[in-house]
């Protein structure tokens, strides 16, 4: 992917005629510790989630039901991410602002992240990022 710290994972599914499943572990199929797990939802039709930075956290991005995009920017170029299979995980690291629109009916966005909730960790305003992104190139 054009953008540094982005990389999309893909998950071995276990299955038979029963059906599949697919095991995430902590520094073997995703390359963090899990520190918190959560997921969205019956999200409204137009709806925009995410719309944020952050300054330390790494995440998994899993659309295990439906599909959404996602829009990912590191300050300087900006791509479009269509996530919509079970088996394959979008890594985020820091430092890249990230939304997630265009959610089909139905749809599941799971998250795995590398430590817990801290609101200090979020960069919720758009020119307040790119003054943290500069910062942290010069």
């Amino acid at each position: 992917m054009d953008i540094s710290g982005i990389k999309m994972y893909q998950f071995n599914p276990h299955g038979d005629d029963r059906g599949q499943l697919i095991a995430l572990e902590g520094m073997i199929s995703v390359p963090f510790d899990i520190k918190r797990v959560y997921y969205m939802y019956d999200t409204a039709f137009g709806a925009r989630r995410g719309r944020h930075a952050h300054k330390n956290l790494q995440q998994i991005l899993i659309c295990v039901s439906g599909s959404c995009k996602v829009l990912l920017d590191d300050g300087t170029k900006k791509i479009i991410v269509n996530l919509n299979r079970p088996d394959e995980g979008l890594y985020i690291a820091n430092n890249v602002w990230r939304e997630m629109y265009d959610f089909s009916s139905g749809t599941v966005l799971m998250v795995l992240a590398s430590d817990i909730y801290d609101e200090s960790d979020y960069i919720r305003d758009y020119n307040e990022f790119l003054a943290f992104v500069k910062r942290g190139n010069e």
